[in-house]
C-alpha cells in the first residue's frame, strides 16, 4: 500500500484531508512519527503550505501533503488570515477566539468572510504542486453548532442558512475551502 504523510497536528484537518485522499493510500500523521511542526514564517497561505511540505518531506521517503488555511474577514482587513490558528492560541482556544471576533464585529454590518486553504503536495521525486481553494461566506452573529472544528461555528457559506458548525460532517467536507483546493489538486495529480 502506498503511503502519504498528511503534515498537520490538527486532528480536524487530518481527518478531512484523509477522507479526501484515495483509499489506496495509507495516511500517516506526523504525530505517530513524533515529528514536530515547523515555524510558519510565510506571509501567504501558499508560502506556509510550501514551507510545511518541504519540512515534513525531509523526514519521510514518500509523498507529503500539507495545508495552510484560515479565515479572512473583510471588516477586519482580512484578518485573522494566516494568523487564524495563532489567534486561537493567543486567546486560549478557538471558542475564545470566536468570541473575540464576534465582539469586534458587534456594530459591523459587513460580515463578509472568506475561508482560504492552500494545499501543497510534494512527490517522492521532490516536485511541489500548490493550489488554493476559497469559499465565500458571512460571519454569524453568534457561535452556532458543535460540529466541525476551528472557526466553523461562526462561518455561514454563501447561499446557506447554517454555519459549518451546524452542518453534517460529510456535507461540510464536500463544500468547504479544503475540498475546493483538493479538487484543483486532483486535476494535476492522482491522489
Amino acid at each position: 500500500m502506498k503511503k502519504i504523510l498528511i503534515g498537520t497536528h490538527n486532528s480536524g484537518k487530518f481527518k478531512e484531508i484523509a477522507y479526501l485522499i484515495s483509499k489506496k493510500y495509507k495516511k500517516i500523521s506526523p504525530i505517530t512519527l513524533k515529528i514536530k511542526s515547523p515555524k510558519e514564517t510565510g506571509k501567504t497561505f501558499i508560502s506556509n503550505s510550501r514551507l510545511k511540505v518541504r519540512y515534513f518531506s525531509k523526514h519521510v521517503e514518500y509523498p507529503v501533503i500539507c495545508d495552510d488555511s484560515g479565515l479572512c474577514i473583510k471588516a477586519l482587513k482580512n484578518k485573522p488570515g494566516i494568523y487564524s490558528a495563532r489567534l486561537a492560541k493567543k486567546h486560549g482556544g478557538f471558542f475564545n477566539a470566536m468570541k473575540f471576533i464576534l465582539k469586534k464585529l458587534k456594530k459591523e454590518k459587513n460580515r463578509n468572510a472568506t475561508f482560504v486553504c492552500s494545499l501543497s503536495y510534494k512527490n517522492k521525486n521532490g516536485k511541489i504542486i500548490s493550489v488554493e481553494g476559497k469559499l465565500q461566506g458571512n460571519i454569524s452573529y453568534k457561535i452556532l453548532g458543535k460540529k466541525g472544528f476551528g472557526y466553523d461555528p461562526i462561518f455561514i457559506p454563501l447561499k446557506k442558512k447554517i454555519t459549518f458548525g451546524q452542518m453534517p460532517k460529510f456535507k461540510k467536507i464536500k463544500l468547504d475551502h479544503r475540498y475546493l483546493a483538493f479538487k484543483k489538486l486532483r486535476k494535476k495529480i492522482k491522489i
